[in-house]
């Protein structure tokens, strides 16, 4: 809003290290500056910070370090090289600001480096840089003025503040009269220049505002002018749900209101200082935070007028969190023994961030970017303890935090985040009381790669809600570029036929075969692989085995009847290509397999120890347990204790032994540990733990991997990198080479070559939520009701009709869980009568299909 005084509005522009420290962002920092006066008919300040690295070499000559005049050398050096970049003399421009610093190792305070002295030094970066800009913005023609942010930001001193956080970290006064406002709109130039993270402290010296503190500038400038807005520039388009360098399929967040943005750059987000939110806050000026590199793109808006969306918004890690674990029978009904604790506390100038309790417990952690957390402190604080209560101190640890609107609402949803924590050591537990945020607290040791999987289980869930477009906008990875794109559907390019198919009658499969061959041949070009055999339980349709069979494939069976159906649907087929890996099958099923010649995989002792007549002096494979499981539910990850599948990895000595009585030999040995499973180190750790048993097994020739190779079953999937992943197994196989290495892919092969038809039977609104009903239920696929699985569905008879509109698609199936997807986008004419379309359902549909409720089973239908 205009100044009540002048009547000018002010636009706060902020521009980070890596913003400032090239001469062409110094160009788009003056483009960006003129824009906005002329957007907002007023003024613009611009904020900016050291060139980037400067803080943390001045850090070090503040500190002590021993090579500082080496160090400052450095600086001048750097300073005076890019200022002739910009084509401007070094000595007029800089060399008063130069010879200040230089001063500064010569000043008497250096050798005692008392706080007011590293101050001065730690300013100098901003002092520097901002120099530099003013004089080469306006040398390229822009109206620029340059101010001294010491003259307007003003510290004050908060209670029970250390003296370093008095000088060092210091905050500053946020409200200022009209008298301050027409004296700063005073300044003669439309554009002003200044530094961020720098103030006066009350003894008229410098102050800096600590780490980020430049955004709190910008923020505090903008408050104290009523601006108009307080956009932030830096090397990233925004906030993030997740840190996109950790966790590429993070989104950026387009709108947030103040409290959730807080809780997010209070919790690890580092994008945006935490302190800087407050001026702007309580002045009600709206924040934006911009890419200086990709102006193009949306950013993140904070403002007091964004939407209230419940769910997720981001989930951050911060490292180096300390936790003071405090225990003693005597706290329990004390009155005022946390007041004693706390007190102490204060005592040493730490503040406390989060906290947990118990009748005899209380545990806390301090968050190292908010207090000075040394060794010494530590120890002197644990000393102080000591008088009133056991002290434990968990170092190092890292705090995992969920941000969002209403978490308590939420908490149904995160059984799978749950189970992931569960694995790890949780040393604390902490939710908010607004309800802003849930935080597990871990060893940093545990915290290693564990971001992108709750990233994707809270999307997976619908915690974090990514289809609210009014909050999350496009991946990291989008932005980037980096997205491997989904290929276009066979069936776009067989709409009419497949209109014409629906017409026979539906619920239908239709089968693809050219997108069989085509994946068949992707895996045959993996150059690693020795053995391919395809999980029939994925699609049994006799054209389908014939065509992977012709490719060269041998076929993986689970049950007899499996068997059975290969020999009748591809005759003549090579016994010795076949590959049986049940599970608590009856005995028979075993003599069958091994009279029919085909190789057989057993998982217990117990089958030789009941049954050994069936064994003895045979040839057979060994499924183990590798101990751990994965996949993209809980429900296809088939590793670890809970499941039901393998040989537990401490008994693998009790089987061979049982093997060698019965002069069985073990000349594979086989691993699945999930499905849709895509990290290449899953796959390498798989090989290696395998090949260490082999070894000892000492018969052993080939080492079956298992399959679950995923697909890209949403729009914003990217498909499986066959490359990566063949370059992994490459690797690893060249570590182990006594070992052929086999596969037993299913869903890759034919989930894709797939679609389920079906009618539209009904359309129907209740309390809001529109719903598009189908003539096939859950009888027909029940993997979304299974595995909470997402399919693409469309209108195949309104394909790209518009407007769309959201529905959720149901089945005809007397269950609550005859869901195909909630929130599915359809054209909003959708009518009974319409084809719908089920995409990349080739795979463990009709193979699971039954007859419940009497509905009728799928028709099928080949394509070439």
């Amino acid at each position: 809003m205009p100044s009540p005084s002048t009547g000018t509005p002010w636009v706060v522009l902020k521009f980070g290290g890596t913003s400032v420290s090239q001469r062409h962002r110094w160009d788009t920092i003056g483009q960006l500056a003129r824009k906005r006066a002329e957007q907002c008919g007023g003024r613009v300040l611009v904020v900016v910070s050291a060139l980037s690295g400067v803080t943390n070499e001045l850090t070090a000559i503040a500190g002590g370090a021993d090579d500082a005049a080496t160090r400052v050398e450095a600086l001048v050096e750097r300073h005076r090289a890019f200022v002739q970049e910009l084509e401007l003399d070094p000595d007029a421009v800089l060399g008063e600001r130069l010879g200040q610093l230089r001063g500064l190792l010569d000043d008497p305070r250096a050798a005692t480096r008392p706080l007011d002295w590293q101050a001065e030094v730690l300013a100098q970066g901003e002092l520097l840089s901002s120099t530099l800009g003013a004089a080469y913005l306006r040398s390229q023609g822009l109206d620029f003025g340059w101010l001294d942010a010491r003259d307007w930001l003003d510290a004050i001193e908060l209670p029970n503040q250390s003296d370093w956080g008095k000088r060092l970290s210091v905050s500053c006064r946020r409200e200022a009269d009209d008298k301050w406002r027409a004296r700063f709109a005073a300044q003669p130039a439309r554009l002003l220049l200044t530094q961020g993270f720098i103030a006066r402290h009350g003894d008229g010296g410098t102050a800096v505002l600590g780490r980020g503190g430049s955004d709190t500038s910008a923020a505090l400038f903008g408050g104290l002018l009523r601006a108009q807005g307080v956009e932030i520039w830096t090397d990233v388009p925004g906030m993030f749900t997740a840190n996109p360098r950790e966790v590429p399929d993070a989104r950026l967040l387009t709108r947030l209101d103040y409290a959730e943005a807080q809780e997010i750059a209070t919790t690890g987000a580092k994008v945006l200082h935490p302190r800087s939110l407050g001026p702007c806050r309580v002045s009600g000026v709206p924040m934006s935070i911009l890419d200086t590199g990709r102006p193009e793109l949306p950013g993140t808006r904070i403002d007091g007028n964004a939407a209230p969306i419940p769910g997720v918004k981001a989930i951050s890690r911060r490292n180096g969190i300390v936790l003071v674990s405090m225990e003693t029978v005597g706290m329990w009904q004390s009155v005022g023994f946390l007041a004693d604790i706390f007190e102490r506390f204060r005592r040493h100038g730490l503040s406390v961030d989060l906290i947990g309790s118990a009748e005899t417990n209380v545990t806390v952690s301090l968050d190292p970017s908010e207090n000075l957390v040394s060794t010494d402190v530590l120890a002197r604080l644990s000393e102080d303890l000591a008088q009133i209560c056991r002290v434990k101190v968990i170092a190092p640890c890292a705090a995992i935090t969920l941000v969002g609107l209403g978490m308590r609402s939420l908490l149904h949803k995160l059984s799978d985040v749950w189970a992931t924590f569960g694995r790890e050591r949780v040393h604390l537990i902490s939710q908010s009381s607004n309800d802003l945020n849930l935080t597990f607290v871990i060893d940093e040791a545990d915290a290693d790669g564990l971001l992108p999987i709750l990233h994707g289980e809270l999307i997976d869930s619908g915690a974090m809600p990514v289809y609210e477009t009014a909050v999350f906008g496009p991946r990291w990875k989008d932005i980037l570029g980096t997205t491997r794109p989904r290929p276009q559907p066979w069936w776009r390019g067989a709409r009419k036929r497949l209109l014409a198919l629906a017409q026979s009658g539906t619920p239908r499969y239709v089968y693809h075969l050219p997108t069989v061959r085509e994946r068949a041949r992707q895996l045959l070009a993996v150059a690693a692989v020795d053995r391919r055999y395809y999980a029939i339980k994925a699609n049994s349709h006799p054209a389908i085995l014939r065509a992977i069979a012709a490719e060269g494939f041998g076929l993986e069976c689970v049950s007899m009847g499996e068997v059975r159906h290969v020999f009748d649907s591809v005759p003549g087929f090579d016994a010795g290509r076949v590959l049986f890996t049940p599970s608590f099958a009856p005995v028979d099923e075993y003599r069958e397999a091994f009279a029919r010649g085909v190789t057989v995989t057993v998982d217990n002792c117990e089958l030789l120890q009941r049954w050994p007549e069936v064994f003895r002096g045979r040839s057979l494979w060994l499924r183990i347990d590798l101990g751990h499981g994965d996949g993209h539910h809980e429900k296809v990850t088939t590793g670890g204790k809970a499941s039901k599948f393998g040989l537990a990895a401490s008994r693998v000595e009790e089987f061979a032994a049982l093997a060698r009585g019965l002069e069985v030999r073990i000349t594979g040995l086989h691993a699945h540990l999930g499905s849709g499973v895509e990290t290449r180190e899953h796959w390498r750790q798989m090989v290696d733990e395998m090949a260490g048993f082999a070894r000892r097994i000492g018969t052993v020739e080939v080492l079956d991997i298992g399959g679950g190779l995923p697909i890209p079953y949403a729009a914003d999937d990217e498909p499986f990198d066959l490359d990566d992943w063949g370059a992994g197994l490459a690797e690893v196989k060249a570590l182990h080479p006594a070992f052929a290495l086999a596969i037993e892919p299913g869903r890759f092969m034919v989930a894709e070559a797939g679609v389920l038809l079906a009618h539209c039977s009904q359309v129907v609104e209740k309390d809001g939520v529109h719903r598009v009903g189908m003539d096939a239920g859950m009888n027909a696929l029940i993997r979304p009701a299974l595995y909470d699985a997402w399919h693409d569905i469309v209108n195949l008879s309104r394909l790209d009709d518009a407007p769309p509109a959201d529905f959720d698609v149901v089945g005809p199936i007397c269950e609550s869980s005859d869901i195909f997807g909630h929130r599915v986008k359809l054209p909003a004419a959708t009518t009974p009568g319409d084809v719908m379309l089920v995409s990349d359902a080739g795979a463990y549909g009709y193979t699971m299909a039954s007859t419940y409720n009497l509905r009728a089973l799928p028709a099928e239908d080949i394509i070439e």
